[in-house]
């Protein structure tokens, strides 16, 4: 048993959405992924994870308020605490409390951030040191998304979704996302994108420039945002196009499906705007509507928490 593991430490980890600001899909590889090129970037709604060595059992345990969200080996969660045990061949007890705030399958990157949030508390409590390359690639190994967040809030990501190389988006925007309640699963999502297009188009001269320099203003960038699930998805879900324009209409500098899906969003100058914007969308709707800073920072956490003995001394 560790050291770290008879105090009863607990943490806390924020698990933050990201958004898709450019998204291009490009060959198969010959791992069975696709090729992409894309600019992500956090945003300030999070998921919490109280992360806890339990020093009573060995077990993985999981509760979340999400109800629809399974808790077992079908979790990206759970599957990172097997991942750190693994690797560290400790069979340590886990129990953790996931808090939801980012929708499922939404295009948001919420399980992937939560897998990575898990992998990154239990580095501080197991004291690992590990650096944060190496937890991304303990990531990489549960999902395409994960290593993003060990590099947020900006950064661009190619490969399948391993190589990600951290890019400075010059000032500050808001975001409005807006769900619209439904889930789209990923991997019908590029069935239906392979289904649809003919020919991959090759990348523009803007993601050279983006990777030559690594930053990056926001005027560029809006003028760049692309999504290549649009074309594919729209047809088959036209409220997502509706929603699209409504953005636009509301004052959204531009908008863009994230990811695969299905969340909807808009870049705005200013909170006000953003605010506002939220407002009408939610109003006579049974839509999950966000407004909120892009992201300044990437995973965040409390300090160590100790239990205490009854004499009022640290365990």
């Amino acid at each position: 048993m560790s050291d770290s593991m008879a105090t009863g430490q607990e943490i806390t980890v924020q698990a933050p959405a990201k958004v898709n600001l450019c998204i291009r899909v490009l060959d198969r590889l010959s791992n069975g992924y696709h090729e992409l090129w894309s600019l992500m970037h956090s945003v300030d709604v999070f998921d919490h994870l109280n992360i806890r060595l339990n020093p009573d059992h060995d077990r993985i345990h999981i509760t979340c308020d999400d109800h629809a969200l399974p808790v077992d080996q079908r979790n990206l969660v759970y599957r990172a605490v097997e991942a750190v045990r693994r690797r560290t061949e400790q069979s340590v007890g886990v129990d953790i409390v996931l808090q939801k705030a980012i929708p499922l399958a939404a295009g948001l990157g919420g399980g992937s951030s939560d897998a990575a949030a898990t992998i990154y508390g239990l580095s501080h409590l197991l004291k690992l040191e590990w650096e944060l390359s190496h937890m991304s690639e303990v990531g990489a190994e549960l999902g395409s998304d994960v290593p993003f967040f060990f590099q947020a809030p900006c950064a661009v990501v190619r490969g399948w979704g391993q190589e990600v190389i951290p890019c400075t988006l010059h000032g500050q925007r808001w975001v409005v996302l807006v769900n619209p309640g439904f889930p789209i699963e990923t991997k019908w999502a590029y069935e239906q994108l392979a289904a649809c297009r003919s020919h991959v188009q090759p990348l523009s001269p803007w993601t050279e420039t983006v990777e030559d320099g690594l930053s990056v203003s926001w005027d560029e960038t809006i003028e760049a945002m692309e999504n290549d699930f649009e074309p594919s998805l729209f047809p088959v879900y036209p409220i997502l196009e509706f929603i699209k324009e409504k953005l636009r209409a509301l004052g959204a500098r531009a908008a863009l499906l994230s990811g695969s899906g299905a969340t909807v969003f808009g870049v705005f100058d200013n909170p006000e705007g953003a605010q506002a914007a939220a407002m009408q969308l939610r109003d006579g709707t049974q839509w999950l509507v966000f407004d909120a800073p892009m992201g300044s920072t990437g995973l965040s956490h409390t300090p160590l928490l100790h239990e205490v003995s009854p004499e009022g001394l640290p365990v």
